[in-house]
């Protein structure tokens, strides 16, 4: 995405977009030339933080001055004109933001986030202050670190030799200038800041008498804290950007200001971080691209069936459920990254279910319509089109739990038009449900239904929060630095755009999910009811491949395999290497990461993963062998899209992934 800021989300590149950029002054812009940091860096204590085997070489008394005078003088009569730009376009931004609210139509939510972390920090806070020996420890802890972080810097600043009291992992890109080294004046900022946040990590990590749910929370907010506060997001203690900004006589500052201003705006009052060039994008022009045709389509979904590429085809068709927490297009990004153009290319006729963008027309929308309306919908019209009586089927992260809830239903009133289904990186046992798991429990929930009972759904934006705040330094700060304080506009990325194309959530849709999966666990407890039905994962007979990615953070690789025990029939259990992605958007012409597999899914995960097969490149052909070789027989290509039923409609991807929230 780019190099001075940490990478963009797994599998992402930078492509050559087919629609002309839109000409800015930003695209001046000196490119950033150095990698960026995969995660957060170690939030070890000060104390563990990594030390370095040898003294540091002595630091020279004129290295401050040095690095000073290698920063330019700034044109003090160009920079007193930006300084006055700067302030104009400030005050834009602030109108932009106050607009909602002198309308009245400010979004509500953000109060009741920022109570639940002040709640959340003061109850570990109670509890170490409750026990007096152990806040004295505490803040002893930290008061000898900082005091030996000062000595060591009067150390530096003598040009004797010293050792750092904490060092950044060598991944964090936003000290990977020279400065937060050599000065001593920015490398004392550094250390402060690592030694600060790291002790916080611990003191929340050692807290007596707190329960497990409250200590995630309050490591949850310590992360977005730290990160926040990072001396690397303010102009006057990152050494990069003085020296930027004297170089651009402020020009830079003025230009991320503007930004900054069109992004609240954009925001409607808050600010959408400006992650990726939109203007080089467009759904149906350079993305989702993959021939086909709409062929159904009612409330809820529409349907696709692409147009094949051989001559023959597999008689059993394939159905793609995505999530409807995100737009399905992320399996037809690029013709390069397209797992639907291959599934074609490998002679399946695929389906592929559009979500609608749901508004306070489908408040009422619950888990029993997405499944009436969405895939039994799906697979009833595949089957007629194509004249079989059944289909292997596809269902991704909430779009596969769906999925193995319509299954468990289907083996409750006996249909059987469904003979093999694939999971990808989807829970159905939420014990351990992962990073989202801080966000739920029952005043959250509260909060979030309170928030959806205005309008009949909960706003994309808040969805794409949440997935943002997993890793704020990759998809919040770092862009905050790039665009509104260096005025560089965002590298072109598919993923980062189709990240940003955020969806609604319905009311009754959202407010099932979160209680029975995620606070109650009720499918995997066999409690859940859909449609006047108690669902019972143990009658799903048919054979289930069930895709891990192995460093996913929102269905881990742990969780998945913990799921693979409910099925009562055959489950092939793959892992995948990388996150939620880039581990299933993989594909075989330009393979990035491995696969593993290991027999059976049973005992315990590590042991599994233990004594698992890895094997380099993608699982694609893998799942496809599999696939085959249950309904291997061929027919000629269905050329003609739908039927006389269900005519064609419009041409791929449709219009209901066109809406944006």
């Amino acid at each position: 995405m780019r190099r001075t800021t940490p990478r963009p989300p797994e599998g992402a590149e930078p492509i050559a977009a087919t629609r002309p950029a839109k000409k800015t002054a930003q695209k001046t812009a000196k490119k950033p030339s150095t990698k960026a940091e995969r995660k957060p860096a170690g939030m070890a204590t000060a104390a563990s933080a990594p030390k370095t085997d040898q003294k540091a070489p002595p630091a020279q008394p004129e290295v401050a001055a040095d690095s000073a005078a290698a920063s330019p003088m700034p044109d003090f009569e160009a920079l007193s004109r930006n300084v006055a730009r700067f302030v104009e376009e400030a005050g834009k931004a602030t109108a932009a933001m106050m607009r909602p609210i002198e309308r009245g139509e400010a979004k509500s939510g953000l109060a009741d986030e920022a109570g639940e972390m002040v709640k959340t920090l003061g109850q570990v806070a109670e509890k170490v202050l409750s026990d007096p020996q152990r806040a004295i420890e505490v803040q002893a802890a930290l008061a000898t670190n900082f005091m030996t972080l000062w000595s060591e810097t009067l150390k530096k600043m003598q040009g004797e030799p010293y050792t750092p009291v904490a060092q950044p992992d060598p991944k964090d890109g936003r000290f990977a200038d020279e400065q937060w080294q050599s000065n001593p004046m920015f490398d004392f900022i550094k250390q402060a800041y690592l030694i600060t946040t790291r002790w916080a990590d611990a003191v929340v990590d050692r807290a007596d008498g707190v329960d497990d749910h409250t200590r995630d929370k309050a490591k949850f907010y310590v992360k977005q804290l730290s990160g926040a506060l990072a001396p690397s997001n303010f102009l006057a203690t990152n050494p990069e950007l003085i020296r930027e900004t004297f170089r651009q006589n402020g020009d830079n500052l003025v230009r991320g200001m503007k930004m900054l201003a069109e992004d609240v705006d954009a925001g409607k009052g808050e600010l959408k971080v400006r992650m990726t060039d939109t203007e080089r994008f467009e759904v149906g022009v350079n993305m989702a691209i993959t021939p086909g045709k709409v062929v159904f389509r009612n409330d809820l979904i529409e349907l696709i069936q692409y147009a094949p590429t051989t001559e023959t085809v597999l008689a059993r068709p394939l159905v793609i459920v995505p999530p409807w927490i995100n737009k399905f297009y992320i399996l037809d990004l690029n013709q390069d990254k397209s797992f639907i153009r291959w599934c074609v290319s490998q002679g399946l006729t695929v389906f592929c279910v559009s979500w609608v963008n749901p508004d306070e027309r489908h408040r009422d929308k619950g888990f029993e319509a997405y499944m009436q309306e969405g895939i039994l919908a799906a697979v009833g019209a595949a089957c007629e089109i194509t004249g079989q009586p059944d289909v292997t089927a596809i269902g991704y992260c909430v779009g596969g739990t769906m999925m193995a809830v319509t299954l468990a239903h289907m083996a409750a009133v006996g249909d059987a038009r469904i003979s093999s289904a694939t999971l990808f990186t989807t829970q159905v046992d939420f014990t351990d449900p992962g990073e989202l798991k801080v966000f739920v429990d029952e005043e959250q929930i509260k909060s979030i239904e309170e928030q959806m009972q205005v309008r009949g759904y909960l706003d994309g934006a808040r969805m794409a929060n949440a997935f943002n705040m997993l890793r704020p330094n990759d998809l919040i700060w770092a862009n905050v630095v790039n665009v509104y304080l260096k005025g560089q506009s965002p590298f072109p990325f598919d993923l980062l755009y189709w990240n940003s194309d955020s969806t609604r959530m319905p009311e009754a849709n959202h407010s099932f999910y979160l209680r029975n999966c995620y606070l109650h666990n009720k499918l995997a407890k066999g409690t859940m009811e859909v449609a006047g039905q108690r669902l019972d994962l143990g009658k799903v007979m048919i054979p289930i491949f069930n895709l891990a990615a192995r460093e996913d953070h929102i269905a881990p690789a742990k969780s998945v395999f913990n799921g693979c025990a409910h099925f009562g029939g055959p489950v092939d259990y793959v892992m995948a290497g990388s996150g939620h992605i880039a581990g299933v958007v993989n594909p075989p012409a330009k393979p990035k990461y491995q696969f593993w597999t290991g027999g059976k899914p049973e005992g315990r995960f590590e042991d599994w993963v233990a004594r698992a097969n890895e094997t380099p490149g993608s699982w694609w052909p893998y799942w496809l062998a599999w696939i085959t070789q249950q309904a291997p027989a061929t027919v000629p290509a269905r050329v003609t899209p739908g039927s006389k039923q269900h005519p064609a409609l419009c041409d791929a991807p449709g219009t209901y992934v066109k809406v944006r929230a």
